[in-house]
């Protein structure tokens, strides 16, 4: 992976490290929420949840886009698989150093 892959997996990691850009990304992937209407489902400010809602936007994971005066965010699925795909070429890395750990110790 390159420097701008990693860059970019370090934004999608860090926006999923919170719990609740977590709730907010299973939301828009589910459907197209406006900010607003995800701003009521928290117990904190608009201002936050829209911070949060930014973090998702810059790390790729969601895109927003204006109707009139709401702005209204979608989830990128395609962004949410590449994490997957991520995440499984590190558990393939791990696997193969554990069934070369088992041979050795099988051979030992």
């Amino acid at each position: 992976m390159d420097r701008t892959g990693e860059d970019r997996a370090d934004a999608m990691f860090h926006a999923l490290a919170d719990r609740t850009r977590r709730d907010i990304l299973r939301r828009v992937l589910a459907g197209e929420h406006s900010v607003s209407a995800l701003a009521e489902s928290y117990d904190m400010s608009f201002a936050a949840v829209q911070k949060h809602v930014a973090v998702l936007e810059r790390a790729g994971l969601l895109t927003k886009r204006r109707s009139g005066r709401q702005q209204l965010a979608s989830g990128d699925v395609e962004a949410v698989r590449s994490v997957s795909s991520m995440l499984d070429e590190l558990e393939h890395i791990w696997r193969g150093r554990i069934d070369r750990i088992d041979t050795f110790l099988e051979e030992h």
